[in-house]
């Protein structure tokens, strides 16, 4: 058996690498890695490690019974067995979900040596970051004389590969880990899609109901599964092609078309749907209020594509709003608000800070980050949890004297990748007026 290694075994991974992995033949399996929480591996394993996939639209149901797991790694438990999977010479792929915030890059997208994770990582031979796993394992590896392989991020980051890569290395310098990086890996952009909602105990029923084995920790996803990887691999891959995915020379133009329309009117739909009273995707693309500002959003965006990036771009976002109206997707809009702070400067922030550089207005931008900021003060207001690596600067951010003050304060939280408080007046004349529909 050949095994596909996964850092981040989170619902997305089992609705869409796992499940390409399952669909792609041979002898393959995937072993899982959580980095923090035992919950999934427990869950798992009293079940022989299988799982149940619903795939919706609005048609119906289609369930999957899943065996691809072989089993789940806990690194906070045996970092050690983590690290020896990594080397292995049996692990022939390794695929990553740890979401943007899980790289602990800083905001120029390099390695942040701050990061209380990373800094940790620094002066311990145990890790705690998914980057700190990747270099000392892959310098086990090394040393071990086990074949290259090939190490994919499918996050939602520009040029994740590459991006990745960089992380890696600075870590491997800063650390004095003798990694020769480039001989012993190989780092592929890709991208992906597939919405895939968290678990409810109404999807739990569901699945039985409909006759499935009555598997804990069932997964629901939609009909649509995009995977599009640079063709730069080394070593042996499961055949994902023969799945559905894509092996192209460049991701590029697949991945900003995806970050800025899908991801930028996901993250739009998190905060204004919510201050409007929605719970869900679904609800929140029905109110025109809504539909209205994430066209806008599309629309600017668009402008901000390569050509290559706009082949089809009509279909495509036909595509999306069809997708975002799914009504048997429970697509909770909370969920997708986690971690803003970092997903804005990915998402939205540089298609407003190109357009600024071109001279052109960018409404709909602003109405996002206004939307963003018109929330999350009153999540803190409401004493709600705030899901953000920055939660503690968000708290102080919302003790701010006044309006103005919050909003600069926040907007120096979303500054990825432009300097965000020259629109600070613009986010408080867009602030959303009306709450609940």
């Amino acid at each position: 058996m050949k095994t596909h290694l996964h850092l981040g075994i989170g619902n997305f991974h089992r609705a869409h690498q796992a499940w390409y992995t399952a669909n792609a033949g041979g002898d393959w399996t995937v072993l899982g890695v959580s980095l923090r929480s035992a919950a999934v591996r427990d869950t798992l394993k009293s079940q022989d490690w299988r799982y149940s996939l619903a795939i919706k639209d609005a048609s119906g149901v289609q369930l999957e019974e899943l065996s691809v797991l072989s089993g789940v790694l806990v690194a906070t438990e045996s970092p050690d067995a983590v690290l020896d999977a990594i080397a292995s010479a049996d692990t022939g792929v390794i695929t990553l979900t740890v979401t943007e915030k899980g790289y602990a890059l800083n905001s120029r997208g390099e390695l942040d040596q701050s990061h209380p994770d990373i800094a940790h990582d620094l002066g311990s031979a145990r890790p705690r970051s998914a980057v700190g796993y990747l270099a000392h394992g892959l310098a086990r590896r090394a040393a071990a004389g086990a074949p290259a392989i090939t190490v994919l991020s499918c996050d939602n980051l520009r040029d994740n590969g590459r991006t990745l890569h960089a992380a890696v290395v600075r870590f491997a310098e800063l650390s004095g880990l003798m990694l020769p990086l480039d001989d012993i890996a190989r780092f592929p952009n890709s991208m992906v899609d597939r919405i895939t909602p968290a678990t409810t105990d109404a999807l739990i029923s569901e699945c039985e109901a409909l006759g499935g084995a009555a598997l804990a920790w069932p997964v629901e996803t939609e009909t649509f599964s995009e995977w599009v990887i640079e063709d730069s691999f080394v070593g042996e891959v499961p055949d994902w092609v023969s799945a559905g995915a894509r092996v192209v020379e460049n991701v590029a133009p697949f991945e900003l078309r995806k970050l800025r329309l899908l991801n930028g009117t996901h993250t739009l739909m998190a905060h204004l749907g919510r201050w409007r009273g929605h719970a869900f995707v679904h609800e929140a693309i029905a109110d025109p209020v809504i539909r209205s500002a994430v066209e806008a959003l599309m629309d600017e965006a668009v402008a901000t594509l390569p050509d290559a990036a706009r082949d089809g771009i009509d279909d495509y976002r036909a595509a999306l709003l069809t997708r975002y109206a799914n009504p048997a997707l429970q697509h909770a809009l909370a969920q997708i608000a986690m971690d803003s702070s970092v997903k804005l400067g990915v998402r939205v922030v540089p298609v407003l800070t190109e357009r600024a550089a071109r001279g052109q207005d960018s409404p709909a931008c602003i109405c996002a980050l206004a939307a963003w900021a018109a929330q999350t003060l009153a999540d803190v207001a409401a004493g709600d949890a705030i899901s953000d690596p920055a939660s503690d600067a968000i708290h102080g951010a919302a003790g701010q004297a006044n309006r103005a003050a919050q909003v600069e304060a926040l907007l120096s939280l979303a500054s990825d990748q432009g300097d965000l408080l020259a629109f600070g007046d613009q986010v408080l004349a867009a602030w959303p007026a009306d709450r609940g529909t």
